[in-house]
């Protein structure tokens, strides 16, 4: 099985927004799909990527599974990211001192 890349996992809506349910705490698949105008079919395959790329792993409470977030998968999105915000937090900067020194 060739293993998925995050990025395109993280660019549907909809993993996007089970991931941010299960940052809370662990659900169950039909809890999660209970937030979904959709399948309990499609949950689940959205889930099954998720757990692909790592980005949420799989536990067992009694008979059932609950989904959790991979917390240091995520924080390897937030890495790649980072270096992009110190690009950002730079721009700023200088817009900052040329906005400055145009009120001057």
């Amino acid at each position: 099985m060739t293993r998925r890349d995050i990025f395109q996992a993280i660019a549907d809506p909809t993993r996007r927004a089970i991931i941010g349910l299960i940052a809370v705490h662990a659900m169950t698949p039909n809890a999660i799909a209970e937030h979904f105008d959709t399948t309990r079919q499609a949950v689940s395959k959205h889930l099954r990527i998720l757990v692909e790329c790592e980005l949420v792993k799989q536990g067992h409470q009694g008979r059932e599974i609950y989904y959790s977030l991979e917390i240091d998968k995520m924080k390897e999105i937030d890495h790649w990211l980072e270096q992009f915000r110190k690009i950002w937090e730079t721009k700023f900067s200088q817009l900052d001192d040329l906005l400055a020194t145009i009120k001057k």
